[in-house]
């Protein structure tokens, strides 16, 4: 460890140490304590397996300052070896990274330290320009590092199968999906223009930047990601078609080891094969509304949709090892609630699945578990504080967070605020509301910026 920061050490002389100059004999020449080569040693007086084991051990919300001390100490915060050491010694981080929209239609992340509860404003995240446009730009040989465009909901998306073909060529960038593996943060896809985007964006927390990495094989929009087995998984989405938007059945894997992606079988969506007319199928276009790792399998809800109209059709399940799609329960599918038109939550936390289902007053929500052996969901706490705003790209969100789970969402006064579920009782399938106790764990004023989505990362 520490092989290729201590290959070029340092010599160093003592302190004590003088030297002799031949012109005066009597006249000592003070050294200098150390003589710096290209590639100093991290803390000079200690071998760099052991300053990388101080290094690792520091909370990594002082890493950005650690990095201004010298180069060193940058090169050392930077490398690879370090996330993994950490990981060695059990004390990387988890930190909640939570995607706003802007007043602007500007896209801004920020992390979330929940132990310092201290937030941290990334770097702006690339735009995505087509080829058409980055031809007419006088810097057409760069990428623009400005964020456009607005993150607009795949609900008000879906009018443009029944809008004229040219109105998709006035849309502004949106529908990009996030995910999360081994340490990074993905940015996928997504429509600038007409165009659906195949581009793939990864952000480096040492680092603190962006950097593009393999495109996908299918340029998509709005499809749900998630990670399972060491690789990231996308599924559906949409792209352009001939006369609107064109569904996708299609998946695909993303390796972060060989920095490939893989195609993987197509959705059959089954039950949207039984329509009983021609009419219904050319009309109900089948849609992934959400996505969750559970099982060791992916879950994926799915809908038909017929502006303004959609039709939950259960779901199915993609299992790695048989390489294969299957149907999802009945009690599972049909009762996985949406949080809007077209979006269905679910996170997975000590192998149990959870969503959240807003009430009918727009001011609360209910957390419910799927029961696998009933086949069920159950409700475990009936009245989660969570304010529906109707135009809001997202009006809560849901993380597991340091092996609990948490909803995201903004208070009336614009603050958001991540509260954190404390479930007694965990085992019992019939827990009531005095078993849940909700805190708010952190907060920010982040005015009228609207949330997006968010990510969990352990680095």
């Amino acid at each position: 460890m520490g092989s290729i920061l201590s290959a070029a050490s340092t010599t160093a002389k003592s302190m004590d140490q003088h030297e002799t100059s031949g012109t005066y004999p009597n006249k000592r020449v003070k050294v200098s304590t150390y003589e710096y080569v290209s590639n100093p040693r991290i803390i000079p007086t200690l071998p760099d397996e052991l300053s990388l084991q101080i290094l690792a051990r520091l909370p990594r919300i002082h890493y950005l300052n650690l990095k201004m001390v010298c180069r060193a100490w940058k090169a050392a915060i930077i490398g690879s070896e370090l996330s993994q050491l950490r990981r060695e010694l059990g004390v990387s981080e988890e930190w909640l990274y939570v995607l706003t929209k802007v007043e602007a239609n500007k896209l801004h992340w920020y992390g979330l330290d929940p132990v310092f509860q201290k937030w941290q404003r990334l770097p702006p995240m690339p735009s995505f320009v087509n080829e058409e446009e980055s031809n007419r730009t006088p810097s057409s040989g760069f990428r623009m590092w400005n964020v456009v465009g607005s993150s607009i909901r795949i609900a008000d998306f879906v009018r443009g199968l029944f809008w004229r073909r040219n109105s998709l060529d006035q849309m502004p960038f949106c529908g990009c999906s996030v995910g999360v593996a081994d340490g990074y943060l993905y940015v996928i896809g997504g429509f600038s223009k007409a165009v659906a985007l195949n581009c793939v964006w990864r952000y480096d927390p040492f680092l603190n930047l962006w950097q593009e990495v393999s495109p996908m094989i299918t340029g998509r929009a709005f499809c749900k990601a998630t990670f399972l087995n060491g690789k990231l998984y996308v599924v559906g989405g949409v792209s352009r078609g001939r006369n609107g938007l064109l569904p996708l059945r299609s998946a695909e894997a993303f390796d972060p080891k060989t920095g490939l992606w893989s195609e993987l079988p197509e959705m059959p969506f089954a039950k949207a094969q039984v329509l009983p007319t021609a009419f219904l199928v050319d009309v109900l276009k089948p849609i992934a509304t959400g996505m969750a790792p559970y099982n060791g399998k992916l879950y994926v809800p799915q809908s038909l949709y017929s502006w303004p109209f959609f039709f939950d059709i259960g779901g199915e399940i993609y299992d790695p090892d048989l390489n294969a799609w299957s149907t999802m329960p009945d009690g599972l599918g049909d009762g996985w609630p949406a949080r809007q038109a077209g979006t269905k939550l679910g996170i997975v936390i000590d192998d149990k699945l959870y969503t959240l289902e807003p009430s009918s007053s727009l001011d609360s929500g209910q957390i419910k578990r799927y029961n696998s052996e009933e086949d069920t969901w159950v409700t475990i706490s009936p009245q989660v504080p969570v304010n529906d705003f109707t135009d809001a790209e997202a009006p809560f969100l849901l993380a597991g967070l340091r092996g609990r789970l948490h909803v995201i969402t903004k208070a009336a006064n614009n603050t958001l605020q991540v509260m954190q579920a404390v479930v007694h009782n965990n085992s019992d399938n019939a827990v009531s509301e005095e078993n849940v106790v909700w805190t708010t764990v952190a907060s920010r004023n982040f005015g009228t910026a609207e949330l997006v989505s968010c990510q969990v990362l352990d680095v």
